[in-house]
């Protein structure tokens, strides 16, 4: 289904530097500088337009100088401009459409999202500030050698301050969850999930499979098959067997788009297997639900939502178009 690894090949002469990761931050997104003076010109005071734009290009002055390394300065950048940003919000100026707020994945270099929304923009530097928390507890929790002794250890004040950063950060996309995505009118969002091409969503999905594979296996080695373990283990056993679902329903997806028969039976094998591998991740569901301790399935959201009314609507059409070229290959 498109699942590779991708293998660099490491010369001899130079050598690699690959850095140790404990927390798992995902991709940071920076702001792109914008002239935001011509769009706020007339709307509002000018001192605060010129505050505005300020303070949001010193966070992408800090972010481009640093490379997202000066996460103090950075987090105070983002208080600073949350706090204007904030007022933006509110109906009586009346922003809705006017100003375009640029963003880009920073690893990659390349612009990410062009939103004229407000809220929007909110969600965007929250999420910041959340990456760049995980960030921090990652820089906390990795070993070092303090004493020259050649063991490298993490201090216990390390770990606590690391397992508060984490608190934090979660806060952060709770509030984004809870307080900004609601504010966020619903044809912004179905545009931004738009954006991801059904092999980018494939291969997210493919990407899922692995770390749940290996988060399963390193946990099931550790004795982790107990207690409160035993009902992490059906998690991700869960979580696995809904992602399997995703990549055999997105690879059918593509597969569909050919004209010839022979690609539409392996789209049709595709949306029947995603539908039965569904069915399997609803028993993993109560499975985990009634481990103890016993607890409620969280409401279905996000692309899984959709995916469980989808898979099997389109299992059930593409069968019945194709069914007879099923027969033939019989």
């Amino acid at each position: 289904m498109g699942c590779t690894y991708s293998v660099h090949a490491l010369g001899k002469k130079k050598k690699k530097s690959i850095p140790e990761v404990v927390v798992f931050v995902p991709s940071i997104r920076f702001p792109v500088q914008s002239d935001l003076h011509r769009s706020l010109k007339g709307i509002v005071p000018r001192e605060i337009a010129d505050k505005f734009s300020s303070l949001r290009n010193q966070i992408v002055l800090v972010a481009e100088d640093t490379g997202g390394s000066a996460i103090v300065e950075l987090r105070r950048a983002l208080n600073e401009y949350l706090s204007v940003l904030i007022g933006f919000t509110k109906k009586e100026y009346n922003l809705e459409g006017l100003i375009e707020f640029k963003w880009k994945i920073f690893q990659e270099g390349r612009q990410d999202s062009c939103v004229a929304n407000a809220w929007f923009e909110v969600l965007s530097a929250v999420h910041l500030m959340a990456m760049l928390t995980l960030s921090e507890a990652d820089s906390l929790l990795i070993p070092q050698d303090h004493s020259g002794s050649g063991i490298r250890v993490v201090s216990s004040d390390n770990k606590r301050e690391a397992v508060d950063l984490l608190l934090k950060a979660s806060g952060y996309l709770q509030f984004c969850v809870r307080e900004v995505l609601t504010r966020i009118p619903p044809e912004i969002k179905y545009i931004i999930c738009q954006k991801a091409t059904l092999s980018v969503k494939r291969r997210l999905a493919c990407e899922q499979l692995i770390y749940f594979s290996q988060a399963y296996q390193c946990l099931l080695g550790c004795g982790f098959n107990q207690g409160h373990g035993k009902k992490h283990l059906r998690f991700i056993k869960w979580k696995f067997l809904e992602a399997k679902a995703a990549a055999y329903y997105y690879h059918g997806l593509i597969l569909d788009k050919d004209s010839e028969p022979a690609s539409h039976i392996g789209a049709v094998s595709c949306f029947l297997a995603a539908e039965e591998i569904l069915a399997e991740s609803r028993k993993a569901c109560l499975s985990f639900c009634i481990a103890a301790p016993v607890t409620r399935a969280a409401p279905l959201w996000g692309a899984m939502k959709i995916l469980y009314q989808k898979i099997p609507e389109v299992a059930s059409r593409k069968s019945q178009m194709y069914g007879y070229l099923l027969e033939q290959e019989k």
